[in-house]
């Protein structure tokens, strides 16, 4: 039989209420029982007048709004509002009823600005909901994998000038040349001059003024017109985009430990140490982390922390036909290196990237027969090059044969990947709207709080649905037990009186 007049009730009057329109494993639910918010309110106290000025919008819910965009991954702060005016679910969540009016969409981006741009806010946020993960014993910091995504940048990629690349500091630049300086004198050496340099900007962004002049021969790198301190991204066939780069650390069960934003032109390796600073606090055995952070000195700051860095094998990037650098064995006690017809590379000296430098003979090698697959140098010397951290090189690389190293490295792609795969595809993070690295850091933050509480709510839904059959299991054997030794009694007393009985015959 056909329907017809559905829709009659659209105008129909009934009367409900708020929380019965909200499945009981609805996940906002689910996410507001696993959590207090009103640690917010201390977080945002100092940023509101006591005694003054108009009423404010709740901080909690101010906080909830951009906590939905991100973790249903909803495109904009404008469609976030509109979801929230048709969808019970997010009004029950925030706090309104079905007749409350909701907030206009630039309310959050207007409080950004005026109270919580140029702190921390958000971070403190993701830490707190981290906290609460660690108090339920879930978090295990033992091994913990490092890795960096990159997410497109809200800049046109036509919209571009040239600037002159300025040299950055690198962060272990202070005690590299303790080390060179050390190594010079020890092999007679004078100590290098101070290289003359401009200051540097801190990283590969900075503000985009047109009227830099560039002088001729200069080295110059692509700026964005429209967000000056994102970075010019190639990897790859992928398209050349602006983007920012995100290093995110987590342990083997995926819970994210930490996050720092960095542009998108700049290498892991020079970003690692940020990131570094915060997981070290928790005192982890082994740090595993892919090609993009096996350097000198990256080994040399974990070793000497006592943390063992697990790496992945990379191949030598020498010319095929010519020998490989493993090829050339260093002698550490006459402190020399042999090639692969036993011929001696003496030292020559340690430049400043803190690379000792080993010379062949050119009288020897004019006549080696197999100089064709050592070097190409018109005046036949070979030079091989050895850091002055080299050693902690080699220690990692002992750690990467360790038996059982290559099954937790294999772990990568179950923890860290997966986690940028379900942030990318879920969570909205391939791409972001927002302008400047401090808002690329607050969305950071709240997607991968967002993350980290959404997998805290089921394990505990998990855990409180679990608890009934558990007790009523105990209950069953508590029954079972009584049952069997009431039985029992009552055989033994059965046998006690056939004996009696027995005794009297």
């Amino acid at each position: 039989m056909m329907t017809k007049n559905a829709d009659k009730k659209r105008e129909q009057m009934i009367m409900f209420c708020m929380d019965d329109m909200v499945p009981q494993n609805h996940m906002l639910r689910l996410i507001d029982k696993a959590i207090d918010w009103d640690f917010i309110y201390d977080l945002v106290e100092e940023k509101y007048c006591l005694d003054n000025g108009r009423p404010s919008m709740d901080p909690v819910m101010l906080i909830k709004v951009p906590f939905i965009q991100y973790l249903y991954g909803i495109k904009s702060m404008r469609q976030t509002i509109r979801e929230i005016e048709v969808n019970a679910a997010y009004r029950w969540f925030l706090g309104l009823d079905m007749m409350d009016p909701v907030p206009h969409f630039s309310t959050f981006g207007k409080n950004y600005t005026r109270r919580f741009k140029d702190t921390d806010l958000f971070e403190q946020i993701f830490a707190k909901i981290l906290e609460d993960c660690m108090k339920f014993n879930l978090v295990d910091t033992e091994q913990i994998f490092v890795d960096s995504t990159h997410v497109k940048a809200c800049a046109n990629s036509k919209k571009m000038r040239k600037r002159v690349a300025h040299e950055q500091a690198l962060w272990y630049e202070e005690e590299l040349q303790k080390e060179i300086t050390k190594d010079r004198e020890a092999h007679g050496k004078k100590p290098l001059k101070e290289k003359d340099r401009n200051d540097p900007p801190s990283g590969g962004g900075g503000r985009a003024d047109s009227q830099e002049e560039i002088a001729e021969g200069a080295k110059t790198q692509k700026c964005s017109t429209t967000d000056p301190e994102s970075g010019w991204f190639r990897k790859g066939e992928h398209k050349h985009v602006f983007a920012y780069a995100v290093e995110t650390a987590c342990d083997k069960h995926g819970w994210i430990l930490g996050y720092s934003v960095h542009p998108g032109n700049e290498h892991d390796s020079r970003t690692f140490k940020p990131l570094y600073d915060k997981i070290k606090n928790y005192r982890p055995a082994m740090i595993v982390a892919d090609a993009g952070y096996r350097t000198p000195a990256i080994a040399h700051e974990l070793l000497e922390d006592g943390i063992e860095p697990l790496f992945p094998y990379k191949s030598p990037m020498t010319k095929d036909g010519f020998f490989r650098k493993y090829e050339y064995v260093y002698d550490e006690g006459y402190d020399c290196c042999l090639c692969p017809e036993n011929q001696i590379l003496s030292y020559r000296t340690t430049n400043r990237d803190g690379y000792r430098e080993y010379q062949s003979s050119p009288e020897v090698c004019a006549k080696c027969p197999s100089i064709h697959k050592c070097t190409e140098s018109k005046n036949h010397v070979k030079v091989i090059m050895r850091h002055v951290w080299e050693e902690y090189m080699e220690m990692a690389e002992d750690i990467r044969h360790t038996l059982g190293n290559k099954e937790i490295y294999e772990l990568r792609k179950e923890t860290i990947e997966r986690i940028f795969g379900t942030a990318k595809e879920q969570h909205g993070f391939r791409y972001t709207q927002y302008i400047g690295k401090a808002r690329m850091e607050m969305k950071a933050g709240l997607t991968f709080a967002c993350m980290n509480l959404k997998k805290l709510a089921r394990i505990l839904e998990n855990r409180a649905s679990k608890t009934p059959e558990f007790f009523g299991f105990l209950r069953f054997l508590v029954e079972e037990s009584l049952y069997v030794e009431k039985w029992c009694w009552k055989q033994s007393q059965h046998q006690l009186c056939l004996q009696s009985e027995q005794c009297i015959s």
